[in-house]
């Protein structure tokens, strides 16, 4: 029986080393996940010269822009303009701290935002952006509103995971896991479609107010922080479904060999 003791403890120390590595993914895409919802750098525009269309024309639009009546039209030129920042909830332009028409331009910039409030989240997106008469984008209305639902059902699962994770350790059975595996499963396919939607959203954007010549536009470090949690979510989920299932069969094999 020494040998298969010894056999034993091995897969035991094998279970347990994914189980810490499982976690271990699950905690960094966790905090990559909320980095990532937290922070307004999910696409990123930079302009040549924003300091010179502020103080010219981008003036006015940066008074719209920081106005609670803005649409998205007028708010999506001020980013293309001032060097806009977008994320899931706020918009970000940077500016001169001096922007009255009687002083000099300046080289001191500072960067202001405005929150998406949860209303403009739900708000309905327009064939003609700016134009309440041009009918309604359904394609653009709920990829935007999937983008702002789909990472809090992503952390909640993985929440609700690490919970289950909680249970079985108190419980010390490792069969429970599968189910911190599943739900780790069904919050990287609700981060993938988050990136999906948004990307998806941008281009639809873009295609109805087009970049200016000046301007370029690309996904920022947000972004990619989303994109990275959503394979780690995957790792995760494998290794915890992995390591319950081996277990479970290899404790019915033992259960069995020493009824025989």
């Amino acid at each position: 029986l020494f040998p298969y003791s010894s056999k034993g403890a091995m897969m035991d120390n094998r279970f347990a080393t994914a189980l810490v590595i499982a976690c271990v993914l699950s905690l960094i895409s966790t905090i990559y996940m909320a980095a990532s919802i937290g922070t307004d750098f999910w696409y990123e525009y930079h302009t040549l010269s924003p300091a010179e269309n502020v103080s010219e024309a981008g003036r006015s639009i940066w008074e719209e822009f920081v106005s609670e009546e803005a649409d998205e039209k007028t708010y999506t030129d001020a980013l293309f303009r001032c060097n806009g920042t977008v994320g899931l909830w706020r918009r970000c332009i940077t500016v001169p701290k001096n922007s009255h028409w009687y002083s000099p331009p300046e080289t001191d910039m500072t960067t202001n935002c405005i929150s998406f409030s949860l209303s403009d989240q739900f708000m309905e997106k327009y064939i003609e952006p700016g134009n309440h008469n041009s009918g309604t984008d359904l394609n653009r209305t709920y990829l935007w509103r999937l983008q702002f639902l789909l990472p809090f059902v992503s952390l909640g699962l993985m929440c609700f995971g690490a919970l289950i994770g909680l249970c079985a350790c108190a419980c010390r059975s490792l069969y429970p896991a599968i189910a911190t595996g599943v739900l780790h499963f069904l919050a990287g396919l609700c981060t993938l479609g988050l990136v999906g939607c948004y990307v998806a959203g941008i281009e639809l954007l873009h295609k109805k107010l087009p970049l200016p010549d000046d301007v370029r536009g690309e996904f920022g470090w947000s972004f990619c922080l989303a994109c990275v949690s959503a394979p780690l979510q995957f790792m995760a989920a494998a290794l915890f479904i992995w390591a319950a299932r081996t277990n479970r069969k290899e404790f019915t094999l033992l259960k069995a060999y020493r009824v025989a």
